[in-house]
């Protein structure tokens, strides 16, 4: 119950601080949305430029690269420049990108706009959970913290909806000019929108009261301190908090991780390796690929898109799912869960593309074998979202030791970010070699990692950061 003495934030400042952290979570919401536009997109742009499935996997993937500089970089920003002033040069990169992939002359220039777009979503994607974890009373810590997921899965299926509305005024055809320009560049162009909402919040929001307690403006985190916790917090006592804590931290350094296994300490291994299952199992491959994967399997443009926009809508309900159950029943068992329902899914789902006959130069799938695959890749989605999608971040948030956290937590993530590109680069070439074959392969990972967390993943429900080694 909101307002009590024991968490000492009234509901009128509660609301504020939900405004607050909803404002910071757009940034969640582009990455999500940038992240996914382009599965509206891949098979205009493949069309309009005349390039293979190489060519559209290198211009898909290669703003994950833009991604990990942005990752790689915000943290340094932030620190210089403040948390708002980093989410508004965030939300400018994305506005601009916007409109240069809208505009493209060349292939060569899209995936320079994509690039740039992927600084911006790296950007966000640190940001982001910093800024709500360092505004956020600890009494609710935890369920603002959910925020940044939440919109990232929103943008996700925003997107999609955005794609199957603009295809739909275009006359199903993503090539189909409208208003000036092909279809498919108001898809991406689209982005501008939200981008420049992001600006606005940001140039409204409070700056962090960390931050603002590290650069001496002490009188002004006093402000935002009685904001966000309200008039019985002992302003002064957590104002001498902060300061003490920032003066005792140590910045971690990359040598802290190293260890006896393979260089690293095993504790990072395991982090590095739930990063890299949960892109392994091809879940990207679904929300950037989805829509050209069902039109090669037989479906037209336009219901394509609207089955991208349902695969989204099952990742919101997993997500809530997740939130739901993630301190119930605990990590380690919802990890589980997902490996084995994903594990199923995939491989239900390549039998099905098996059965793909090729006829004038397309792949048709049997009527109940296509029912059977879309069936699959919905059931798959959730698994995922109910599962790894939360959880991997919720355990990399609490498994490591205090003293390293920040530095494993970045590896790990960095991690992510290139296990991210290589399926996503992959995918096409694997599609056009054997899309049966593809998802075998993800199905694999998928069994891979319900033996690595059965046999290797603790649990973390309900212990102390503290107690983490």
């Amino acid at each position: 119950m909101v307002g009590t003495a024991s968490s000492g934030t009234s509901s009128e400042h509660l609301g504020h601080v939900v405004f607050i952290t909803a404002a910071a979570a757009l940034g969640g919401f582009l990455f999500g949305y940038d992240s996914a536009v382009i599965n509206g997109a891949v098979t205009g742009i493949q069309k309009h430029f005349g390039v293979g499935p190489v060519q559209i996997g290198i211009v898909v993937a290669i703003a994950l690269l833009g991604s990990a500089v942005g990752a790689w970089i915000a943290g340094s920003i932030a620190d210089r420049w403040g948390r708002t002033r980093t989410m508004q040069v965030a939300a400018l990169l994305f506005a601009v990108s916007s409109i240069g992939q809208a505009l493209p002359f060349a292939i060569w220039d899209l995936a320079f706009w994509r690039v740039l777009a992927g600084v911006g979503i790296g950007m966000a994607s640190v940001i982001g959970p910093a800024y709500i974890a360092e505004v956020a009373p600890p009494a609710y810590r935890g369920r603002l913290g959910s925020f940044q997921q939440l919109a990232i899965v929103l943008g996700i299926a925003v997107s999609q909806l955005v794609n199957y509305a603009i295809a739909q005024t275009a006359g199903g055809n993503v090539n189909n000019v409208l208003f000036g320009l092909q279809a498919w560049q108001w898809m991406l162009g689209a982005c501008l929108i939200p981008a420049l909402l992001y600006l606005l919040f940001s140039t409204i929001i409070p700056e962090s009261p960390r931050f603002l307690i590290a650069v001496g403006k002490t009188d002004l985190a006093r402000q935002v301190l009685r904001e966000v916790e309200g008039d019985k917090v002992d302003l002064d006592a957590r104002v001498t908090e902060i300061y003490n804590l920032l003066r005792s931290e140590r910045p971690p350094r990359m040598r802290d991780l190293r260890g006896p296994a393979l260089g690293l300490l095993p504790i990072v291994w395991i982090g590095i390796l739930l990063s890299v299952f949960q892109q392994f199992v091809g879940i990207n491959v679904i929300f950037y690929y989805s829509s050209a994967l069902w039109q090669s399997v037989g479906i037209n443009q336009s219901d394509s898109l609207l089955i991208s926009f349902s695969t989204s809508i099952i990742n919101i309900v997993g997500t809530f799912i997740a939130i739901a159950l993630v301190d119930r029943i605990g990590r380690k068992p919802l990890l589980l869960i997902g490996s084995a329902g994903m594990a199923i899914a995939l491989a239900t789902a390549a039998w099905a593309f098996s059965a793909g006959v090729h006829t004038g130069g397309t792949v048709r799938l049997p009527g109940a074998q296509g029912t059977v695959a879309l069936v699959a890749a919905h059931v798959f989605v959730l698994f995922f979202a109910l599962s790894w999608g939360v959880v991997v971040w919720v355990l990399l948030g609490e498994m490591f030791p205090n003293r390293i956290r920040a530095a494993a937590l970045s590896v790990a993530a960095a991690a992510q970010w290139v296990a991210n590109w290589l399926i996503t680069v992959s995918f096409p070439s694997l599609a056009a070699w054997n899309l049966s074959g593809a998802y075998v392969g993800y199905a694999f990972f998928a069994v891979l990692s319900f033996v690595f967390v059965l046999f290797k993943v603790r649990e973390t429900k309900g212990r102390r950061l503290e107690e983490m080694g």
